[in-house]
């Protein structure tokens, strides 16, 4: 068989031929990305490394911070509502002691009112004792005077004056011996 009559028969679209020339190359190449790699492996490598485990380190260190906050807050809602809770129950405390004060104080202010007006009543009845009492020297002191005064004109017009003095006499001592009703 014709080797050269059958890499002369390939068909031009045919690219691809394997030559020596074409391995030589292609061993080369294969070299040169190998070096190529490594070198950039050396120079790229770690600082890229470097770049992500500082971006690592900051994402890591942002969710910490995240979970503490977190939990600050989720505290800070709980002490918010414990002090939420406190204040209503000192509400209701102080509300209950409001109540219980306004009713003893009422209670009191009824009490004094009430003593208040016996007091007045008291008043109002010594008054009215008071009153009568003068109103009744005042009646006797009238009619003293009203009967002296009738028994001065019945006395001058019949009695003369040995017997107006003795009949003064007589009625003054009688006076002094009475009472008087009430």
């Amino acid at each position: 068989m014709d080797y050269g009559l059958l890499l002369t028969s390939v068909p031009d679209s045919f690219l691809f031929g394997l030559d020596a020339n074409t391995l030589r190359m292609a061993l080369i190449n294969l070299f040169n990305v190998g070096v190529l790699a490594a070198v950039l492996a050396f120079l790229l490598y770690r600082p890229v490394r470097l770049v992500l485990r500082k971006r690592t380190e900051r994402i890591q260190g942002q969710l910490i911070q995240a979970e503490e906050e977190m939990t600050r807050a989720t505290e800070l809602r709980q002490e918010y509502q414990q002090k939420m809770e406190d204040i209503e129950s000192q509400r209701e405390e102080i509300l209950v002691e409001a109540r219980k004060n306004a009713t003893e104080t009422g209670r009191r202010l009824i009490a004094e009112a009430k003593k208040e007006a016996e007091a007045i009543r008291e008043r109002a009845a010594n008054n009215v004792e008071m009153e009568w009492e003068r109103a009744e020297t005042e009646m006797r002191t009238a009619i003293v005077d009203v009967s002296a005064a009738m028994a001065e004109k019945f006395v001058s017009l019949a009695i003369n004056k040995e017997t107006h003095d003795r009949l003064f006499d007589e009625t003054m001592k009688d006076l002094e011996g009475m009472t008087w009703r009430d």
